[in-house]
């Protein structure tokens, strides 16, 4: 009988536990090794002490794009896809680029420049274009965006393989010659431009390229991930949700 009776309570005992390793620091009893950018966890998070990562987010935190936020497991899945891209055919391309602290992060942790490779970094460079927003996305809580393309030509005016493409998506996508793409990273916090640069953007992904969606398992972008649920859908893959709120497509 009092083996029933506890079982019956292990689950409130069970929440009394978690609270207290919150507290504590803890997941599951063990030390948390890595809370920040709406994750914790305590599996092993070496990448964050790797010279060369820090280094290029130190670059890329410079640019001033992710307002003093330290968001290192975003980045370094940023990093990962873009040194996968490295070895195959094609050039780069962001859309969304705010500051550019994702793309500068990017050319040293790859040492792009010493590659054949073209990096377009398409965006307004002054903020989301009001006419592309669904009402959803009007009512969200405003970004802070502010006009920062002089800022942006002056961080990359070292880099012969930069091209910086201002004006709004799709309208721009035609604009330059872009062949083949072997890494694409979509952050432009709104349905249409996105899935937008999906469909130009998927026939010329090289196989075995990945597609970095920076805002999919975010709760204000649910109208993106379930766009690009069906976008994925339609071409036989999936995407991959990561607990950092990207998810991840890859080209097959």
């Amino acid at each position: 009988m009092l083996i029933t009776s506890l079982k019956s309570h292990i689950p409130f005992f069970a929440k009394i536990k978690a609270i207290r390793d919150v507290i504590s620091g803890k997941m599951h009893g063990k030390k948390v090794r890595f809370s920040e950018d709406g994750m914790a966890t305590v599996h092993n998070c070496d990448f964050t002490a790797d010279q060369r990562f820090q280094r290029a987010v130190a670059l890329g935190a410079a640019t001033g794009s992710w307002y003093g936020s330290s968001i290192r497991w975003r980045a370094y899945t940023i990093c990962w896809a873009a040194e996968r891209a490295m070895g195959l055919p094609g050039d780069f391309v962001e859309c969304g680029v705010n500051r550019g602290g994702f793309a500068r992060m990017i050319l040293d942790y790859v040492d792009f420049d010493d590659s054949d490779k073209q990096f377009f970094l398409f965006d307004t460079f002054k903020g989301l274009e009001e006419s592309h927003l669904t009402r959803a996305e009007q009512s969200r809580e405003p970004f802070l965006y502010t006009d920062c393309l002089d800022e942006v030509k002056q961080t990359f005016s070292s880099f012969r393989s930069i091209h910086i493409v201002p004006g709004t998506v799709p309208e721009t996508l035609s604009s330059t010659t872009i062949e083949r793409v072997a890494f694409l990273s979509i952050d432009m916090n709104c349905v249409g431009p996105e899935i937008a640069a999906a469909e130009h953007f998927w026939p010329k992904l090289v196989s075995g390229s990945v597609m970095v969606l920076d805002d999919y398992g975010w709760e204000d972008h649910l109208e993106q991930k379930h766009a690009f649920d069906e976008f994925a859908r339609s071409r036989g893959v999936s995407v991959l949700s990561l607990p950092t709120g990207q998810g991840l497509i890859f080209k097959p």
